[in-house]
């Protein structure tokens, strides 16, 4: 073994450098991608598309509830691509993925209420066309 390839731990004993488990998921319990977890993903991904799309293209619901079913799917959607095609879990990387899910859980509420919250009130404060039209003629 090479002198830049053997580390001694605390205790004494000496190791390779390829005895560390540096980014090899196969011992650590990370979970891994299979076919049918990919598939059930994509079937996921496709639904969560086509339903939305179905909504918006034969109009229908009113705008209001089409908009909160978007919204609602497309939040689904994160989560589904983070669990199946990002593994991200309660158990990988000692549960710090599922932190890392869980505050893009709520940066999503946040963003997505908030934008709602944004859209209504300027609906609602903005001039009506037949008061801008008498303005601009005075």
């Amino acid at each position: 073994m090479s002198a830049d390839t053997l580390h001694t731990s605390a205790n004494g004993h000496d190791h390779g450098h390829d005895d560390h488990a540096h980014g090899d998921h196969g011992h650590d319990g990370a979970p891994h991608g299979s076919l049918r977890g990919y598939l059930i993903g994509f079937l996921l991904s496709v639904i969560l598309t086509a339903i939305p799309f179905a909504l918006v293209m034969t109009g229908k619901l009113d705008g209001t509830t089409t908009a909160v079913i978007v919204l609602a799917m497309a939040a689904i959607q994160v989560v589904v691509h983070m669990v199946f095609f990002l593994h991200m879990t309660t158990t990988a990387e000692g549960g710090w993925s599922f932190l890392a899910l869980l505050f893009t859980v709520i940066v999503i509420v946040i963003t997505l209420a908030g934008s709602i919250w944004v859209m209504y009130h300027m609906n609602a404060n903005m001039m009506p066309a037949a008061i801008a039209e008498a303005m601009s003629q005075q």
